[in-house]
């Protein structure tokens, strides 16, 4: 079981350090579009979808690595002065409660959402027309690694609200 988690964390872990390096032409394109527009009186028709296509890719695609390392947002007023093993009963709770269903849901409606936008090889409405399919199919991707990661994380708790240690 320590070898699948492993497998799993890496990916994410991987998925996450790859994924990151799409702020590099972000920036780019970003910056290239103020110098046309605001110096050189030239807008691009393009740079405005493709800066939110790769914007919004690099946004959802961290959603099970900030999960993995534990950046996202938290309240811990209810579980700070708890004991591990009480707190991880209460994360094992709120998994259960918040987590999987939200998951669960996004997965069921996002595999058909993207598969129709492949269906479809929707484009966007504007003069651009950029692929919309490629960018909503990252929404499944996306929520099967946060999935897959918050499986792994659900183990962990119910091993160390059970035994008093960590997996």
């Amino acid at each position: 079981m320590k070898k699948l988690f492993y497998l799993i964390e890496n990916i994410v872990d991987w998925s996450g350090k790859i994924s990151s390096w799409f702020i590099v032409p972000l920036t780019f394109l970003v910056v290239l579009e103020i110098i046309l527009r605001r110096f050189l009186n030239c807008p691009t028709i393009w740079n405005f979808e493709v800066t939110i296509q790769i914007y919004g890719f690099y946004t959802i695609i961290f959603f099970a690595y900030g999960f993995l390392h534990k950046k996202h947002v938290s309240i811990d007023i209810l579980t700070e002065r708890l004991h591990k093993r009480k707190k991880a009963i209460f994360e094992i709770i709120s998994h259960i409660i918040f987590f999987y269903p939200f998951v669960l849901i996004v997965l069921m409606k996002g595999i058909p959402y993207a598969a129709r936008s492949w269906g479809e090889f929707e484009r966007s409405w504007s003069v651009f027309g950029a692929p919309l399919y490629m960018i909503k199919t990252v929404i499944p991707i996306s929520f099967f690694l946060l999935l897959m990661q918050g499986i792994v994380i659900f183990v962990r708790y119910i091993f160390l609200a059970i035994k008093g240690e960590e997996l």
